[in-house]
């Protein structure tokens, strides 16, 4: 009987012994594989599900964190697009969202200046909403030449990058269009 115990060890006699001839299940799985887990993730006190921030693709990743800090990222085996699998840079996350040089305030140097300072972001969306609104009153043209209604402003536009998923680029699109902007376009298309 020691012989078979120790034969069922082996992935090959289990699937040729056994119900999964293909060894596409059971044969094909290790004892040792499905006891254990990896601490940075059993450990967690939370489990993030978010998408990747390289590209446009979408996969999903799991952000797992201890204590408030980013432990391990890894796929999302539930998202349609990915399946759990991420590429090189997608596995590399961890490391964008962890790295000790990673800027976290906003960071401002003034015309001429050779200083950087940081700003509180409340100051820094309000200095930009007030130079969208003087360009576009500045630039703003109703009509042209030939009296022509245009209602538009040629000192906006906007290059989206691909990072930006289908329903960033709409709301983008949107914004811009309500502001008067017609240059619009994305670096995917360039």
């Amino acid at each position: 009987m020691w012989i078979e115990e120790f034969l069922s060890r082996w992935p090959a006699y289990r699937q040729a012994s056994g119900p999964d001839r293909l060894g596409r299940g059971a044969a094909a799985r290790s004892s040792g594989g499905t006891a254990d887990r990896p601490a940075r993730t059993t450990e967690a006190d939370t489990v993030t599900r978010s998408i990747c921030p390289f590209c446009a693709v979408g996969c999903g990743q799991q952000i797992f964190a201890k204590d408030g800090k980013v432990t391990h990222v890894e796929g999302d085996p539930e998202s349609p697009i990915s399946r759990g699998r991420l590429c090189p840079k997608g596995s590399s996350t961890l490391s964008l969202l962890t790295a000790p040089t990673r800027q976290t305030t906003v960071r401002y140097r003034r015309p001429h200046g050779t200083e950087w300072e940081d700003l509180d972001l409340d100051t820094a969306v309000d200095m930009i909403v007030d130079r969208v609104l003087e360009t576009r009153e500045r630039t703003w043209q109703d009509v042209d030449d030939l009296g022509r209604h245009l209602h538009r402003t040629m000192g906006i536009a906007s290059l989206g990058g691909a990072t930006l998923d289908n329903e960033e680029n709409y709301l983008m699109k949107k914004l811009y269009t309500a502001m008067g902007a017609v240059q619009i376009e994305n670096q995917a298309r360039i």
